[in-house]
């Protein structure tokens, strides 16, 4: 793999596509800087070669060009804090200030340009775009896990401009060595754990895992298509009904395959989507017409916990319920202790983004399970064995 270690940065610009993405509160404070922390060590290697690092990015989904509530210009201040030097900031990612700015940078100094995705052209993946950010530096790294599945112009088309100076940053290294090792070297027995709403966003990866898993737990919303499949009654729970089909193929296919499907038998089920909400737990295929299920329940928390702990490689995406409400955090949080005490007896445990991630650092666990991946859907991409673009440019 070719990354950032093959090269000496010193007397070299390096434009370093990160994933600054960021959750902000109303006060443009960051609520987890996961992300940022992840990047560091790449930056810190370049400028400790004695290189000049310029960094691009995206923030949030901007509509209509700039827009104040996405400005990159809201994590300067932290950045520079963890980073420990005075982070410059351009109020634009090309033009003549961002090229002034790249143009002035001496060594041991770092440039952040302002939100990619204020040019619709980012995500385009529109070449002249790409070819003017590649302007501003001699070396392209991209370090950017979390949208190496997008073809957009700073994580897939820029790399041609750099046929011989592009490289991994050691974030991407790390993501897709702990990927590889779960895909094609795992420790048995190898138990996934799918959580979240929809199995329609899961259908791809439940069945490329079904050629490699011994166990496959399902929890979170999209359980209730499964037990709606079979005739239960889930009152007002999540249900996608034009997919009962395929959830009874599914299990089918499982069977067929050998593999240890483990659906859950009890929910908490409640009155109303909320905190204050009355609860009880009881059957997950009996649930009256007015009430709906918000987690598992205390029966399917403790088997699939049993499952968990006698596991040696552990893929879990999506939680139980919704672990945002405390109320219904439980089956998450019983998951969670499984993967942990697993981990801590030797197992490999990869945390697969989005949910799943704000959930270890919820119950902060995320220093106790192996590795957390920052990228939620290019992980599922690339464990449903898809060819994510970012990574594709890098190789090719």
């Amino acid at each position: 793999m070719k990354t950032i270690d093959n090269l000496d940065f010193a007397g070299k610009k390096a434009l370093v596509r990160v994933d600054f993405n960021v959750p902000l509160d109303e006060n443009f404070n960051i609520t987890d800087d996961n992300r940022i922390q992840g990047a560091t060590p790449s930056i810190k290697k370049i400028l400790n070669d004695g290189g000049s690092v310029v960094l691009m990015s995206h923030l949030g989904r901007p509509k209509d060009g700039p827009t104040d509530k996405y400005s990159l210009k809201h994590i300067v201040a932290h950045l520079s804090k963890v980073l420990g030097v005075d982070v410059q900031f351009a109020n634009d990612c090309i033009g003549e200030e961002a090229v002034a700015k790249a143009a002035a940078l001496q060594s041991g100094q770092v440039l952040l340009l302002e939100n990619l995705r204020f040019y619709k052209e980012e995500e385009k993946g529109d070449k002249d775009f790409a070819e003017k950010l590649s302007k501003l530096a001699d070396v392209y790294v991209n370090d950017a896990f979390g949208t190496a599945h997008r073809a957009h112009a700073s994580t897939a088309v820029i790399a041609q401009f750099f046929p011989d100076a592009k490289y991994f940053g050691y974030l991407m290294g790390a993501e897709l060595k702990n990927a590889e090792k779960v895909l094609n070297n795992p420790e048995r027995p190898f138990t996934a754990i799918m959580g979240g709403a929809k199995v329609s966003d899961k259908i791809q990866l439940i069945e490329a895992l079904l050629d490699k898993v011994d166990n496959l737990i399902i929890g979170g919303g999209m359980a209730y298509t499964f037990v709606k499949a079979r005739g239960g009654e889930i009152g007002k729970s999540l249900v996608e009904l034009d997919k009962l089909d395929l959830a009874n193929e599914l299990v089918k296919k499982a069977a067929a395959k050998g593999v240890n499907l483990i659906l859950p038998t009890d929910a908490q089920i409640a009155d109303k989507f909320s905190n204050d909400a009355n609860v009880y737990d009881g059957p997950n295929d009996q649930i009256p017409a007015d009430l709906e299920g918000l987690d598992i329940g205390a029966v399917s928390a403790k088997d699939f916990a049993d499952v968990i702990l006698k596991s040696k490689t552990l893929l879990w995406n999506g939680p139980m319920g919704v672990f945002e409400f405390d109320t219904f955090a439980t089956g998450t949080k019983v998951v969670a202790d499984a993967v942990v005490e697993a981990t801590s007896k030797g197992a490999f445990s990869l945390i697969g983004g989005g949910d799943s991630a704000a959930a270890v650092a919820k119950f902060g666990m995320s220093s106790q399970v192996s590795y957390v991946s920052t990228g939620g859907g290019a992980l599922l991409e690339y464990m449903e064995g898809k060819i994510l673009p970012g990574v594709a440019a890098i190789q090719d």
